[in-house]
C-alpha cells in the first residue's frame, strides 16, 4: 500500500506489519462486541465451550428473545476471520437460531466470556516462512444426537501460517 501508506485497518481487521511478519486481529471489534452485549464486567474464562457441553434442541427449555440471540450469533460469526479458535463453538450455537433457549444463550455468553480473556488473539503470518503445505481434517460421523448429522473440519497451513 505505497500510495496510502502502511495498511492498518481493512474491513474491520486490524493489521500490524513488522520486519518479522504480519499480525491480523479484531481486537477493536471484539471489545465493541463485548460492550454491545453488556458483558464488559463479566468474569473471563479460558475455554470457549465446556468439554461436557452437549447442545441439543432443548424442547423443554425456557425460550428467549430471538432478536437478541440472532444479534449475538451474527456478531460472533464475523470473528472467525481472524479467530478460527471460536468457529466450531459459534457454528454449533448458530444451529439453534430458529428456537433459541436459555441453555443456548448460556453457551453464547460463555464464548463471549472467553473472548474477554483472549481479546488480543489473532493470526500471525511470519515473513520468513517455509513453503511446506500441510492439511489437517477431522470428522465426527453422525455425532449430532438430534439429527445424526456429521461434523467435519479442515485447516491448511503454509509453513506456520494458517491459510484456510
Amino acid at each position: 500500500m505505497s500510495v496510502m501508506g502502511e495498511l492498518t485497518f481493512f474491513l474491520g481487521l486490524q493489521i500490524q506489519q513488522s520486519e518479522e511478519g504480519t499480525f491480523i486481529c479484531q481486537t477493536k471489534y471484539t471489545k465493541e462486541l463485548i460492550q454491545k452485549f453488556g458483558m464488559s464486567n463479566a468474569k473471563s474464562i479460558v475455554t470457549r465451550m465446556s468439554p461436557s457441553t452437549n447442545l441439543d434442541k432443548d424442547e423443554q427449555g425456557i425460550s428467549i428473545d430471538k432478536t437478541k440471540y440472532h444479534g449475538m450469533i451474527g456478531s460472533l460469526l464475523y470473528l472467525p476471520a481472524s479467530r478460527p479458535d471460536i468457529m466450531f463453538s459459534v457454528c454449533k450455537c448458530a444451529r439453534f437460531q430458529s428456537a433459541p433457549k436459555e441453555s443456548h444463550l448460556t453457551v453464547v455468553k460463555r464464548i463471549i466470556r472467553y473472548l474477554i480473556k483472549t481479546v488480543s488473539y489473532g493470526l500471525w503470518y511470519p515473513r520468513f516462512n517455509s513453503f511446506k503445505l500441510e492439511y489437517f481434517s477431522d470428522d465426527d460421523l453422525a455425532g449430532d444426537k438430534d439429527d445424526r448429522k456429521s461434523t467435519s473440519g479442515t485447516c491448511q497451513l503454509l509453513g506456520n501460517a494458517l491459510i484456510s
